[in-house]
């Protein structure tokens, strides 16, 4: 897709709806309806969508408000943000989560319709941008983002995921609008696309990526954490929403806080819970979501986010998806706050869990974490037949990945994993005697 494309597809998401009448936020006076937006298989909001749904969480502190009316929730699944944030400026839907980026262009729909919203809170974010990745076809020859020059590539325009290939072909040199040919497709579409061959790669937020990973579907070309670039997921509100009724938004949020604890204190449960209800691999949703995944789930609003937000601005204005958008007056911290508390400083100051091997072992409520991933290995190595999933960090970015579909290094004694083939070449080209060895050699070595 070229820039005029990207342009007309802008200005179709940016236009009026004609369905503008109605509320979400409905009832006679003694009930109040109110529908909630969220994404079930973008698994970066689960607490916020998904797992806070299958809990209950929202529909239990709504009816402790004793305030003389009934509640109803609805719950309104889609595939991406952009439909959500169309449902919202018709005043369809009162609360929804979505990317940093389709946050921003569900400011810019907002502020240009005269309905604004507010970003009220955080779900899942990791600092350096490796919820977003590109993958390609298992058995395609290309091993960098340079190799990318003139291929078709797909991706959801506007998206999180679409902001991190924009910003990863400008550093290897390639220009984001003449020099691929950008598919604007949805992610189940791209996903079809990549196994058939119409697409040469795909670079999707979560849980795609992995996903496509584990069913051998792809492997990793570009890990979004070498950026070194904040990404997150976040809830927004429609402001009219917030200001008639904060006490239900509060309710929201403390929700989705309870949520987020019973993610932190339950990873494995909570993942085979958004499995359960999404039909997504238990395994692949513990990748993003666990203990030590590539998502760190708090909803304190924290200030490097929002400095990434405005960041982003720049990539979507590029791309004519925007003009300028008021993050300070987008971002509102309010509620999330009075909701929370005293409690509200803790998670603002607290930051993601250290970087960690786990192997989730068959039949186990909980996984085992290793100091090193070649203590993983060996352990692997010796429990064959026992292991569910075994996730190793990349030895440079951090960013977890599955221990069969890294890409290993022997360093002397060291295995080291990476997540795609350039940052592990990297490593190799600055340590003499390093080399890339197959995942049958690294068990072996370790064994």
């Amino acid at each position: 897709m070229n820039r005029t494309a990207v342009a007309l597809a802008a200005a179709t998401l940016l236009l009026p709806l004609s369905a503008c009448g109605g509320s979400a936020e409905a009832g006679d006076g003694s009930t109040v309806t109110v529908t909630v937006g969220y994404q079930s298989k973008t698994i970066n909001t689960v607490t916020a969508g998904t797992l806070l749904r299958s809990l209950g969480y929202f529909e239990k502190q709504l009816n402790a408000l004793h305030d003389g009316r009934t509640y109803k929730v609805v719950w309104q699944d889609y595939a991406t943000g952009a439909p959500i944030t169309a449902q919202m400026t018709a005043g369809k839907i009162d609360i929804g989560s979505m990317g940093d980026f389709p946050l921003l262009i569900n400011a810019a729909r907002g502020q240009q319709l005269g309905k604004p919203t507010r970003l009220v809170s955080v779900t899942g974010y990791n600092l350096k941008g490796g919820l977003n990745t590109v993958v390609v076809a298992p058995g395609s020859r290309l091993t960098s983002l340079s190799g990318l020059k003139g291929k078709k590539v797909s991706t959801s325009v506007g998206s999180a995921a679409d902001g991190t290939l924009v910003r990863a072909l400008q550093r290897a040199g390639i220009d984001p609008d003449t020099g691929i040919q950008k598919l604007n497709q949805q992610p189940a579409v791209g996903a079809s696309a990549l196994s058939a061959g119409s697409a040469d790669a795909l670079s999707q937020f979560v849980a795609w990526p992995g996903l496509l990973a584990y069913q051998g579907k792809a492997k990793a070309l570009y890990d979004g954490a070498q950026l070194n670039l904040p990404t997150f997921h976040g809830v927004t509100a429609r402001a009219d929403f917030a200001e008639r009724r904060p006490a239900v938004l509060e309710a929201f949020l403390k929700a989705q806080a309870e949520a987020t604890d019973y993610l932190d204190a339950r990873p494995v449960r909570a993942a085979e819970k958004v499995a359960g209800a999404t039909g997504l691999p238990a395994e692949v949703v513990y990748l993003y979501n666990g203990a030590h995944g590539i998502s760190t789930f708090d909803p304190a609003v924290k200030p490097k986010l929002v400095a990434a937000l405005r960041q982003d601005v720049s990539v979507l204005k590029a791309a004519k998806l925007t003009g300028d958008i008021d993050v300070d007056s987008f971002v509102d911290d309010r509620y999330v706050r009075k909701a929370l508390g005293a409690g509200y400083a803790e998670r603002l100051a607290a930051g993601p869990p250290a970087t960690a091997s786990e192997v989730w072992p068959k039949g186990a409520a909980k996984t085992r974490s290793f100091a090193s991933p070649a203590q993983l290995l060996a352990y692997v190595a010796r429990h064959r037949s026992g292991v569910r999933g075994a996730y190793v960090p990349d030895a440079t970015t951090g960013t977890l990945w599955f221990a069969d579909k890294a890409v290993w290094v022997a360093d002397g004694e060291r295995l080291l994993p990476f997540v795609a083939p350039a940052t592990a070449r990297a490593y190799t080209a600055g340590h003499r005697g390093a080399r890339v060895v197959t995942y049958a050699d690294a068990l072996g070595r370790a064994s």
